[in-house]
């Protein structure tokens, strides 16, 4: 019903609210579904733009993880570490993306590389800020056991960090891969050499005024950045299911 009513009221905008000199702006569902995607051409160049970013999201993301997740674990043994580190991980989060994109493009380059390194710069501070949080959530209890039982540090982070950690964890995955779509959708404003991704799209269709192709591809970001969430919601299940549930639903 909600979806009904979403699309009723894209109707509304763009056949009665919408001046007639300014409905080009805003067309009709039905004329994006035939201008983007039941046309074959169109269809085709969108769907290799949608394969593009997914490609470089999902390298993103990946590095992301990686780095994010080690960033963590150091920050997480002592709080001296933290205390030295953290800051560096909230300058990451501040730092203008778009401000320090043409150095990356003369440093690294204006293709793939570049793309991926500013995916991960947008979807890094999640992964750190909830994997360090769900490091550092084991019980106390539990803890007071593993050094009852002398156990060291690299299995203590194993065996009961970890596992404590996955929910919270997961929780950063989510907000990470919606944040890398939108890294690779600006990545692609700048640096356009190579295979032209979504955003190179998008921007080539605002200077034509290709409204209902524009459109489309603003859909298929946004499809991107939901299958990014149900795929990890999924796979959060699939690992924590069995023993975790949250305490609201």
């Amino acid at each position: 019903m909600v979806f009904l009513l979403f699309i009723g009221a894209w109707y509304l905008l763009a056949d009665v609210l919408m001046s007639p000199s300014r409905r080009f702006l805003v067309p009709t569902p039905h004329a994006v579904w035939q201008e983007s995607f039941a046309n074959a051409a169109s269809r085709d160049e969108l769907l290799l733009g949608l394969w593009v970013t997914t490609k470089v999201s999902l390298c993103g993301l990946l590095v992301a993880t990686v780095v994010g997740t080690a960033f963590a674990v150091v920050m997480s043994l002592a709080e001296w570490l933290e205390d030295s580190f953290y800051p560096y991980a909230i300058l990451l989060q501040v730092i203008p993306v778009l401000a320090i994109a043409p150095l990356l493009g003369l440093l690294v380059g204006f293709g793939f590389t570049s793309r991926v390194i500013v995916c991960v710069l947008i979807a890094l501070f999640p992964i750190i800020t909830n994997t360090l949080f769900g490091l550092k959530s084991a019980d106390r209890g539990m803890h007071e056991l593993f050094t009852l039982m002398k156990v060291g540090r690299v299995r203590r982070l194993l065996m009961l960090q970890f596992p404590a950690a996955l929910p919270s964890i997961f929780t950063g995955l989510r907000i990470s891969g919606g944040a890398a779509v939108v890294g690779a959708v600006v990545g692609d404003f700048f640096f356009q050499r190579g295979e032209a991704g979504l955003g190179v799209l998008l921007q080539a269709y605002s200077n034509q005024l290709l409204t209902p192709q524009l459109y489309g591809d603003v859909i298929l970001a946004a499809l991107l950045g939901v299958a990014m969430f149900v795929v990890l919601s999924a796979l959060q299940t699939l690992v924590t299911g069995k023993w975790y549930s949250p305490t609201t639903k």
